[in-house]
C-alpha cells in the first residue's frame, strides 16, 4: 500500500521557485519519485496557486496539479481548523495553513508535505497539531519537508 501524501502550496511554489535552488533541487527530486506515493492536494491550494500574479507562472503552478487528487474544502475541514486556530495551534492570520491539516487530517492522509518551516514542519507545532486531534477524536498527521520521504 502506498503512503497517502498531501502537499501544501508551498511544494508547488518551490518546484518553480529557482530563487532557493537546493529546495528546488530537493522538490524536482521528489517530483521524481511521485509514482511511489498516493498524491492529493485541495481546492485551497488550487486557490492559492491561482493567485500566482504572473499569468505563465500561474498556468505553469497550475498545470502540476494535473493527475493529482484535489479534495473539496467541506464545512467540517472549515470546523476542524477553527478548532485549531481556537486551541492555539494556529492564529487567525495562520488559517490557511490549519485548513491545510485539517484537509489532510480528515481525508486520512498518511503525511502532509510542506516547505513551510515555520507554520506547520516543526516539532512544537507537530505535538500540538496531534494533541488537539487525540482531543477532538481525530487522526493523528505526520508533517514533513520533501527531503524527509
Amino acid at each position: 500500500m502506498k503512503l497517502r501524501v498531501y502537499l501544501d502550496t508551498s511544494v508547488f511554489s518551490a518546484y518553480f521557485d529557482d530563487r532557493v535552488t537546493d529546495r528546488q533541487r530537493e522538490t524536482h527530486a521528489f517530483w521524481a519519485r511521485l509514482s511511489e506515493f498516493d498524491i492529493a492536494t485541495s481546492d485551497l491550494a488550487r486557490r492559492e496557486l491561482e493567485q500566482a500574479p504572473e499569468a505563465r507562472q500561474r498556468r505553469r503552478l497550475l498545470g502540476l496539479l494535473k493527475g493529482f487528487t484535489i479534495h473539496a474544502i467541506t464545512d467540517e475541514m472549515e470546523r476542524v481548523a477553527d478548532y485549531y486556530v481556537e486551541a492555539g495551534v494556529f492564529t487567525i492570520t495562520m488559517r490557511n495553513d490549519a485548513l491545510h491539516v485539517a484537509a489532510a487530517v480528515l481525508t486520512r492522509q498518511d503525511i502532509l508535505l510542506s516547505w513551510n518551516f515555520r507554520h506547520l514542519v516543526n516539532r512544537t507545532r507537530r505535538a500540538k497539531i496531534n494533541e488537539t486531534n487525540a482531543f477532538r477524536g481525530l487522526p493523528a498527521i505526520e508533517i514533513l519537508a520533501p527531503p524527509e520521504l
